[in-house]
């Protein structure tokens, strides 16, 4: 049974499409309908060679924007999602053919299992370490195949993510409340650990502005429903009030105060750095990075997830305004009662003071007879 499907590559430039784009062309196995590259570059730049893909461009919408704009402009059966920086194993477009043939129509998406290459010769990096967590992560679109009715019935990615972080995940729960299930599928996809600066896990904190929405789409509980661990925010909370307490004493002239938060603060950012520098190299280049932005990652977080909050103050959190509107109908029955009440107690005094006898109420609804006098 042949498969009907289409390949969706969003791109920022990166060299690595030229390894996707090869598989694609050179690989065995029944090749898909059509092959889409969507370059979200801002500023369009060259591109590698995309060989038969037809381009589109985006400018600098985000990911979400960008596969939307991919999904949208094909017409096959399944869409399959692929980064720009993966490997794609030379026979992949026979296991994803393989893996789409066999499912139901109640299938709504199936997810290739990601294998993160570590280096064998040393302990891996606190950068490699958080590339490695792909390995584990659910609904990502590293290598995702979407039903297109799917995607249709959900209203595609959430374009309000400007990044790729949670984006993939908040779809995949809005895909199931459909009714669709997502399955994991046999083949197997390689995400390299890309080049990363000095400063690439503090450029990470502004996905705490992202949280922010996910927190209002899904609720208190996002996290659980997302398959993830607890965040740290509550500590880089801690530790950045502490901080900021410790240099407004100090500008008060509080000095035992400040010493005392200052010490504090001293202690949650070492420890901090301790927990990420324990499981590395220990390297000299890696425990400079690691104390470094163990310092900065605290403010840097609670900045971006207020940042969020603002931004998305208008979302409103899930479940929430469900329970408003029954407080606020319980609010006015209460009202109506007791207006009712008063008035019955206002007719009965009335009554007793000229000297008759209150009639019985003639419904439920708080009306009153007439007095007889």
């Amino acid at each position: 049974m042949s498969v009907d499907y289409a390949v969706v590559i969003p791109t920022v430039g990166r060299d690595s499409l030229k390894v996707v784009l090869d598989a694609l062309e050179h690989g065995v196995g029944p090749p898909p309908r059509e092959i889409i590259v969507v370059d979200d570059r801002p500023e369009p730049g060259p591109l590698p060679p995309t060989h038969s893909a037809r381009v589109l461009r985006t400018g600098g919408r985000g990911p979400a924007a960008a596969r939307n704009a991919g999904w949208r402009a094909a017409c096959c059966e399944w869409i399959a999602f692929l980064d720009d920086d993966v490997v794609p194993p030379r026979d992949w477009k026979q296991q994803v053919t393989s893996d789409l043939a066999k499912l139901g129509l109640d299938v709504g998406a199936s997810q290739a299992r990601i294998v993160v290459p570590l280096p064998q010769d040393r302990r891996p990096t606190d950068w490699e370490r958080g590339t490695a967590g792909l390995a584990d992560a659910r609904y990502i679109t590293a290598d995702m195949a979407y039903r297109r009715a799917a995607l249709v019935h959900a209203g595609g990615f959430d374009e309000r993510f400007p990044r790729a972080y949670r984006e993939d995940a908040e779809l995949a729960l809005r895909v199931q409340a459909h009714g669709y299930r997502i399955v994991n599928g046999d083949r197997v996809t390689t995400h390299p650990v890309r080049e990363a600066d000095f400063f690439a896990s503090l450029k990470q904190q502004r996905g705490n502005a992202d949280d922010a929405l996910v927190r209002r789409l899904l609720g208190p509980r996002w996290r659980e429903r997302l398959g993830g661990v607890p965040g740290r925010l509550p500590w880089h909370v801690a530790t950045t009030a502490t901080g900021a307490f410790a240099v407004l004493c100090g500008l008060l002239g509080w000095r035992k105060a400040a010493v005392a938060s200052g010490v504090t603060w001293a202690g949650l950012t070492a420890w901090f750095a301790a927990q990420r520098i324990a499981p590395g190299p220990r390297t000299r280049d890696e425990v400079v990075k690691m104390v470094v932005t163990s310092i900065a990652i605290p403010p840097a977080a609670c900045a971006h997830r207020l940042r969020g909050e603002f931004r998305h103050r208008a979302v409103p959190v899930a479940g929430r305004q469900r329970r408003r509107v029954v407080l606020v109908a319980d609010a006015l029955d209460r009202l109506r009662t007791r207006g009712g009440a008063a008035a019955d107690r206002s007719r009965v005094s009335r009554a007793k003071s000229s000297g008759g006898e209150p009639s019985s109420a003639k419904s439920s609804g708080g009306e009153s007879g007439v007095v007889r006098s």
